[in-house]
């Protein structure tokens, strides 16, 4: 460093040493808010009852899928019980079902896996489109609908969907729907149960998450404890 660069650098330490140190408040012993009055998505905010989306019949197709794609077992209550059917139903009926952040103008090509989905339908019209698919297939095949197959016969249907063997029409492409439908099913059993889905948190019981909490100062200096955190929403009552 030249000796001109360092007298500057230093006579500009000396000025800012004259400053006024700023007070930063310390919490501790709470959350510094109120809890339950934070501002939350207009579809996201709880309710009881009553479909965004889905009629009934879709709702609880649903449920029967989500709860062959994560199954009740010792560990964790099923995808249908976790709400995960709720979930989704509010997010098709908001901006995410209505691909308000897709690029919809065509020219539609089917490209490859690695460039995503290349199609017309938003997410919405791509669940009501596969889920009519899937239970005419299931009349055609079973002679009922999806939602009584017994769990064997759902899961190889299934497992057609997510090998592209199972063909459900001209307008459905089966790998990419069964996709949406695991990827949905996924975000309704982890999210904040402010959503619809993650029933009474089950799932952040389970893997050991804390939800949506303020801080962790209380708990730094408990190393290699167990800390048995019980997990925090954002919202006070959970669905």
């Amino acid at each position: 460093m030249q000796r001109r660069d360092f007298l500057s650098s230093a006579l500009a330490l000396a000025a800012a040493s004259t400053l006024p140190a700023a007070r930063a408040d310390v919490v501790s012993g709470g959350q510094p808010w109120e809890p339950g009055k934070a501002s939350v998505p207009p579809l996201a905010a709880p309710r009881q009852g009553g479909l965004a989306f889905f009629t009934q019949a879709e709702l609880d197709m649903a449920g029967a899928l989500a709860d062959r794609l994560i199954p009740a077992d010792d560990l964790s209550i099923g995808g249908k019980e976790a709400g995960c059917a709720v979930f989704i139903d509010r997010q098709l009926a908001g901006d995410y079902g209505k691909g308000a952040t897709l690029y919809r103008l065509g020219r539609f090509v089917k490209g490859t896996p690695e460039q995503g989905t290349q199609s017309p339908f938003t997410p919405a019209e791509r669940w009501r489109k596969g889920l009519a698919a899937i239970d005419a297939y299931c009349g055609r095949a079973y002679s009922k609908p999806f939602v009584q197959l017994d769990a064997s016969q759902q899961d190889d249907l299934l497992h057609a969907m997510e090998n592209g063997t199972l063909d459900l029409g001209r307008e459905v492409e089966t790998k990419e729907l069964f996709e949406q439908i695991l990827a949905n099913v996924r975000e309704g059993f982890f999210a904040d149960p402010l959503y619809g889905g993650n029933k009474n948190m089950a799932s952040w019981k389970m893997i050991g998450f804390p939800g949506a909490r303020y801080d962790f100062r209380d708990l730094i200096g408990k190393k290699g404890q167990k800390l048995q955190i019980i997990p925090t929403s954002l919202v006070d009552n959970t669905l």
